[in-house]
């Protein structure tokens, strides 16, 4: 009974990493999950070939080019698609760059403190008597708001990648730690833990080979919707100056830059931060179709 039950769970894993090669084409069969997949392929092909797709530099300003609007032609024959910002810079050529730093902290705000979270809220379910102090932990996290949690960091290191970088990383703790801990506690009542105990299989193995690989698909959908919220988090904070300082490009501190002129000049603010809007309702219906095709009673 206890080899039935073991070999149920290996089938169990084998069955959920099958069921990978098929998200893909649940989420295609869903337009508008195909629709924000196939924005943030082209967001994230633009971000990483930033460098050889971007028309123009960057960073370089032109007092003569300044404040231009969408599709302005320079007397030399430049396009600039996008117009130029308040110093004359290109547009387009900072929206690419900025979605490398914005995309770029949100993904490491849910590895880090994504990461931290599975393995505070899996240790929790696991080891019952560390239950109560880790989660009274993560109530304290869930405390702080983050918006504020971000003021002080900026106030003790000083504003700038590394300090949002690390409050990004610990807002994101608590929500998947409580989501990794509720979808742990469930694997835990599974006949397969029992069985995998009597059979002398240590901690790492019952941890890693069934509570983490049945537990996954959840934490994978809040990841996404995580990853989201951190990068909508990350471009307040920056907008509010403990990001990135300037002439670095990032989407907030460019709608920071763009407020100044938002009746006269509206593209220099509303370009940022509708490509801001857009990345994150992308991955918040990314994250709701994952969601409809990893849940078994959703797909019957």
């Amino acid at each position: 009974m206890t080899d039935a039950t073991l070999a149920e769970a290996d089938a169990r894993a084998l069955e959920a990493l099958r069921r990978k090669n098929s998200i893909t084409r649940r989420l295609l069969r869903d337009p508008p999950a195909a629709l924000a997949l196939g924005f943030l392929v082209v967001v994230l092909l633009g971000a990483v070939l930033a460098p050889w797709v971007a028309p123009h530099d960057p960073f370089a300003s032109s007092m003569r080019l300044r404040l231009k609007a969408p599709g302005f032609v320079s007397p030399d024959g430049a396009l600039y698609l996008l117009g130029t910002d308040a110093q004359g810079r290109d547009m387009l050529s900072r929206i690419l760059y900025g979605l490398r730093a914005t995309i770029g902290i949100g993904a490491i705000a849910v590895l880090c403190g994504g990461g931290l979270g599975v393995l505070i809220g899996t240790l929790a379910a696991y080891y019952r008597r560390l239950d109560t102090p880790l989660m009274r932990f993560i109530d304290v996290l869930l405390s702080f708001p983050s918006i504020l949690f971000g003021l002080a960091l900026a106030a003790v290191l000083g504003p700038g990648l590394f300090s949002l970088c690390v409050a990004l990383s610990i807002a994101a703790i608590p929500t998947i730690a409580r989501v990794a801990r509720g979808a742990a506690t469930v694997v835990m009542q599974q006949d397969y833990m029992e069985a995998g105990r009597a059979l002398g299989l240590g901690d790492g193995a019952l941890i890693w080979r069934y509570l983490l690989l049945n537990c996954g698909s959840t934490i994978l959908i809040y990841a996404t919707l995580q990853l989201g919220q951190s990068i909508l988090l990350g471009s307040v904070l920056s907008f509010l100056g403990l990001g990135p300082q300037p002439p670095f490009a990032e989407l907030g501190n460019m709608t920071a830059d763009g407020r100044k002129f938002l009746q006269a000049f509206p593209h220099v603010a509303t370009i940022p931060a509708l490509t801001i809007f857009f990345i994150v309702l992308a991955f918040n219906v990314l994250g709701d179709a994952l969601r409809d095709a990893l849940d078994p009673k959703l797909r019957q």
